[in-house]
């Protein structure tokens, strides 16, 4: 029940009969007024006394027997509605008749076999034997013969972190001579069968009659959890959908997440394959330069101004939502928290942490001098320096800005212009301390799948590009992955300090935040197998060793709740802690 996240009894009318089974979206009488619903089960035999109310119409075609059992499973794992799940799985438009079947997706022309040379054929082909597995391709690298290996087996589910991501895959599979259903508008012709479902986060849930295999590119992307509570990902969902099919999973990713790793086979390419997937990364190390010279290095400068014609320069600045940063005046080190590493800011007369709360003195770590300056610039200021810098124009892109100028070759920008820009000469971080110190646990991993985005701007060793580092940390694990085209190296650190912490994937966590978070906190720690911390600014986490145990007590906790304790969000697996 769309109105109500429990089951309710119905009859179903005999004229009905035929047309209603478990996934079926009907309209049933509740309260006076007709609401929308979901057949869950269907029995022979009521199992109360009290006369029923008959459904009063059937909307149309709904989530399969087998997606209502995926979200009933979903419910529970990220402690959310089950309607929720069941929206997610349904058809945008109603859907009473499906088309004729497809033709049975197969080998199209262009797609007899991976591209790439024997080595990567055999490492998309071990992919696809065994269990779930993740693919660790070089930004440079194209996962187009992923896609299209994938695209041989009988109704295959292919994602793409966002919905331009998922139409151009669904054209160059097309290209290739294959049946494709675009998600979500293509509902009807996916749940026919016969074709290869594409689409972004939503198609997790797209309608497959014989589930064969199972694509998601760039599995690190934050773009596949839903921000919103229940925060659920289309990576664990259609793990979870392989698993109980018997169908291959296979992700994609330049940098996998740490979840991702601690849970799927990892294939990789020959290291010398890897490296050349990878531009050449130059760092700039901003501690020996001198006081006031603003963003952009002599280094930076030269390579600009070196740029020939039709070698753009792209420059990335965040800032919208990103730490202040404090420097030492003496010897140019970074204000940092001995602890957790994160940045800190000054407040009160000491350096407080933003991710672990440890407070210090106003003092710099290395050399324990008390002179401390603030680092901020924006985006626009850094246009106008660079444009005085350059001497030429240079376009400013961020997430508000429309499209870039046709005759632009210098673009300053948020990370937005990474999305915008397909290929450059040069791509600069001017300050990539601003994300390597955000104080949020997944903060490595961001800031190294932003330089991989970047990356695949520029283009492999043999494109002849380059990616500049600006930073005041040329020693972070960021940077030594990046120089080493290796993102185990930032992995290995990255667990260990997660483990250090208690944070995932070490440990399963849930936060709680709301009206009805502080008794909820203490409802569930009173299940057995969980810690709750907190609360720390309004919020409490609740951790534990794995997920079932987690879950299970969310879902205790949950069935005692009253409606009189309040609003309560609950995020599973939340993204910023």
């Amino acid at each position: 029940m769309a109105a109500i996240d429990r089951p309710l009894d119905y009859l179903v009318p005999d004229d009905l009969d035929g047309r209603v089974e478990v996934g079926t979206l009907v309209r049933v009488p509740l309260h006076g007024r007709r609401v929308r619903g979901w057949v869950v089960a269907r029995a022979s035999h009521p199992e109360t006394d009290h006369p029923l109310q008959r459904v009063a119409k059937v909307t149309g075609l709904g989530p399969s027997p087998d997606i209502v059992e995926l979200a009933d499973w979903a419910a529970w794992r990220w402690a959310g509605p089950r309607v929720a799940f069941l929206r997610a799985a349904s058809p945008p438009r109603a859907v009473r008749d499906l088309p004729t079947q497809s033709s049975p997706a197969g080998r199209g022309p262009g797609c007899n076999a991976p591209t790439g040379g024997e080595g990567r054929a055999s490492v998309v082909s071990d992919a696809f034997s065994g269990g779930p597995a993740v693919v660790r391709l070089p930004p440079a690298d194209d996962p187009f013969p992923v896609v299209a290996e994938g695209a041989r087996r009988a109704d295959a589910l292919v994602l793409a972190p966002s919905v331009a991501g998922a139409a151009y895959l669904a054209a160059r599979l097309r290209r290739a001579g294959h049946a494709v259903a675009l998600l979500p508008d293509d509902w009807p012709q996916a749940a026919a069968g016969g074709c290869i479902a594409v689409g972004a986060r939503g198609a997790a849930w797209a309608p497959r009659p014989k589930l064969g295999a199972v694509v998601v590119v760039d599995e690190h992307d934050p773009a596949y959890q839903e921000e919103r509570a229940p925060t659920w990902h289309a990576r664990d969902v259609v793990v979870e959908r392989a698993r109980r099919v018997g169908a291959p999973c296979v992700l994609t990713s330049p940098c996998p997440s740490l979840e991702t790793l601690a849970t799927t086979r990892v294939v990789t390419l020959a290291r010398a394959d890897e490296r050349a997937g990878w531009p050449v990364v130059e760092v700039v190390d901003r501690r020996r330069e001198e006081p006031g010279k603003g963003l952009f290095s002599d280094r930076l400068v030269a390579l600009a101004r070196q740029a020939g014609e039709g070698q753009r320069v792209v420059c990335v600045l965040n800032r919208k939502g990103r730490a202040r940063l404090l420097a030492c005046t003496a010897c140019g080190e970074l204000a940092r928290c001995e602890a957790c590493g994160a940045v800190v800011e000054e407040e009160d007369g000491s350096l407080r942490c933003r991710r672990c709360a440890a407070v210090r003195p106003l003092v710099c770590a290395a050399c324990g001098s008390t002179g401390l300056k603030v680092l901020r610039m924006g985006v626009t200021r850094a246009r106008e320096h660079l444009e005085r810098l350059v001497g030429r124009p240079v376009a400013e892109i961020t997430a508000d800005a429309g499209g870039i100028p046709a005759d632009a070759s210098v673009l300053v920008g948020t990370e937005a212009v990474l999305h915008r820009v397909a290929r450059a000469w040069l791509v600069a971080f001017l300050d990539l301390d601003q994300e390597l110190l955000v104080p949020r646990y997944r903060a490595g991993e961001e800031a190294f799948g932003l330089v991989a985005r970047a990356a695949r701007v520029v283009g492999g060793r043999a494109d002849g590009g380059r990616l500049l580092v600006q930073t005041r940390l040329p020693g972070s694990e960021v940077v030594d992955a990046a120089v080493h085209a290796d993102p185990s190296r930032l992995a290995v650190v990255e667990m260990a300090r997660r483990a250090a912490f208690g944070l995932p994937p070490e440990r399963a966590v849930a936060a709680l935040s709301g009206e009805g978070a502080d008794a909820f906190a203490r409802a569930v720690g009173a299940e057995p197998g969980v810690e709750v911390v907190g609360p720390m600014k309004g919020r409490w986490l609740v951790r534990a060793a794995d997920h079932p145990t987690l879950c299970d007590a969310l879902a205790a906790a949950r069935r005692r709740r009253s409606r009189g304790e309040g609003r309560l969000r609950l995020s599973v697996d939340p993204l910023e802690l």
